[in-house]
């Protein structure tokens, strides 16, 4: 059993801090990135309903008050452990292009790239919405409690004045430009954004959630919501049919294993790259045994960012959807390819550009001469997590998204919710890695993750943030592993994040003698835009550990970027 005293020696280990918004308990626990959220799922923990209720119903409520990064037009994916059949699963309800896509979508008429915020914004960006598939899939093979009650909250939370939290009001400062007609309507009223303590009402929505409450999620593919879909995305452009909504199914995959010091993880498999850079960068950590460095020091970050540089290289080159092209995933994780990769670490050398290997030469079958390819535009990629566990042992962790921060922008009128831009996480360019196609998944770094001592689940977590998301992951699961950190520590302690072209982000935390050295080493931390007031947060870690040795012990800890919070029916 995982006695978490035993793991970490520590008999007063994670115990909540004062300004920490976690929570400890025994009978469930959920968390989110928006308190009203989680307070939805606990209300089905109070009411007897599982992990997976709960979080059918923090993803309800957070169509309404988190509407700028998920909702009813968005996708994600979900892991899911069944404790009774001690099973675990993931499900992919990832957005899908419509048949119509083309390799050339998002070139011009010369084969140019048509720019980010052109293309992002327009009616070919907008993936098959597919969350509400994903609630279906976990509400017929898992909840316990009819749909009514777990949408009820939602429905409350979009008749009530909601109040605006600070993350909508500077979500608005930044990306009121990517907000088309209908959208500006219900976030600008009369032209001036929403500020932190207005009120928000959303009729619209409302309407739409009572609409899955009395016919089910099928409306959203063949009801009055699939047709309003469907005439949004054609008014703006956009390929999407009926027919594509009715094709849509959820897939439910056995997740990507890997194992690190005696743990057990589970992780998504692709079209999500996020699961193999997770495994890949924990296995190269393992090897150089990043624990006998200070968390704190220039060794430590240096090692973080050039293994973190390796994930991102290879996840690049060689993840995309496998129905499409062969991914080796095998050969990223072979024992003799890691040792290979470790050579290109070194504490003493400077910082470099880092290139994809070929883990083609550890696979045992199929290779790709695809040329390398990635979204361009970085502008406001978000996304959410959130998870559950009850009083039963189950686990369910979800991570969801409409992409960029709103999404698309466009907002079906009438129905109050705005549609997704996955199909720009494509890479624009045709003939390269993750280029657009009909019926394809574009590539995602989401990564729901579950990790398991003595077979039983011990910690699960997930983050937003696009690429960044395989930094947040891997360095909370480190903090915890290594570090022995409490939760709370682990959540937020400074993260540092390092693309192959070395693009750096740090947090704030990170000492200023530190930051010296590892500049001399060549990283490059520009810290002009600090000035600007720019939220230097990377991520927004959501995660709750279980004490299988001490009656399921539960604790709950929120990143501090959002209005999130860990909270057990107890409370």
């Amino acid at each position: 059993m995982a006695n978490i005293e035993e793991i970490f020696g520590v008999q007063e280990y994670i115990e909540p801090d004062e300004d920490m918004k976690g929570d400890t308990g025994r009978y469930g626990m959920v968390s989110s990135a928006v308190k009203e959220a989680t307070e939805a799922g606990n209300e089905m923990l109070k009411k007897g309903g599982n992990a997976f209720d709960a979080v059918i119903a923090v993803q309800l409520a957070l169509s309404v008050v988190e509407g700028m990064n998920t909702g009813v037009g968005s996708g994600g994916f979900l892991m899911c452990y069944d404790a009774e059949k001690n099973e675990t699963k993931m499900v992919n309800a990832h957005p899908k292009a419509p048949a119509a896509m083309t390799p050339e979508t998002f070139v011009d008429e010369n084969g140019d790239e048509i720019p980010f915020d052109e293309r992002s914004t327009h009616g070919t960006a907008v993936g098959i919405p597919s969350i509400m598939k994903g609630l279906k899939h976990l509400h017929e093979n898992y909840a316990t409690l009819p749909l009514k009650t777990l949408i009820d909250p939602a429905i409350r939370l979009a008749e009530s004045d909601y109040k605006v939290h600070a993350l909508m009001e500077r979500t608005l400062e930044l990306f009121d430009h990517r907000l088309h007609e209908e959208a500006r309507k219900k976030f600008m009223p009369g032209g001036t954004h929403l500020k932190e303590g207005d009120t928000l009402r959303q009729p619209e929505l409302a309407r739409t959630l009572k609409i899955i409450r009395d016919k089910g999620f099928d409306d959203v593919y063949e009801g009055e919501i699939a047709d309003a879909i469907i005439k949004a995305v054609k008014d703006h452009g956009g390929i999407m049919t009926h027919q594509d909504l009715l094709n849509y199914e959820v897939i439910v995959d056995e997740p990507l294993w890997t194992n690190y010091k005696g743990f057990d993880i589970a992780l998504p498999v692709p079209p999500s790259a996020g699961g193999i850079g997770v495994a890949m960068q924990l296995k190269i950590l393992e090897q150089v045994d990043i624990s006998q460095y200070n968390p704190h020091s220039v060794e430590k970050y240096h090692l973080m960012a050039q293994t973190l540089q390796l994930a991102l290289a290879d996840d690049n080159v060689h993840i995309e959807d496998t129905n499409f092209t062969p991914a080796p995933l095998d050969g990223v994780l072979h024992e003799d390819y890691i040792k290979e990769r470790l050579e290109q670490l070194s504490i003493e050398r400077k910082a470099e550009t880092k290139k994809a290997g070929d883990p083609w030469n550890y696979q045992k079958a199929g290779h790709s001469d695809r040329e390398q390819g990635e979204p361009s535009g970085k502008e406001g990629m978000e996304t959410t997590h959130y998870t559950a566990v009850d009083q039963w042992g189950n686990v369910a962790a979800c991570t969801t998204s409409i992409e960029r921060i709103y999404g698309s922008g466009i907002m079906v009128p009438g129905y109050g919710f705005i549609l997704n831009n996955h199909l720009t996480d494509f890479s624009p360019e045709p003939g390269s890695v993750n280029e657009p196609n009909g019926n394809k998944y574009p590539k995602s770094s989401k990564s729901p993750t579950i990790l398991f001592h003595d077979g039983k689940p011990f910690f699960t977590l997930g983050s937003p943030g696009a690429a960044t998301i395989i930094a947040s992951v891997v360095q909370t699961i480190v903090n915890v592993i290594d570090y022995k950190m409490p939760i709370d520590e682990a959540i937020k302690d400074p993260r540092v994040y390092v693309t192959p072209d070395l693009d750096d982000q740090w947090e704030d935390g990170v000492e200023d003698d530190v930051l010296e050295i590892l500049a001399d080493l060549g990283y490059e931390f520009d810290q002009s835009f600090r000035e600007e007031g720019a939220d230097t947060r990377i991520g927004d870690v959501q995660a709750i550990m279980i004490d299988q040795a001490h009656d399921g012990r539960l604790f709950g800890g929120a990143d501090f970027p959002r209005p999130g919070d860990a909270q057990s029916p107890e409370e």
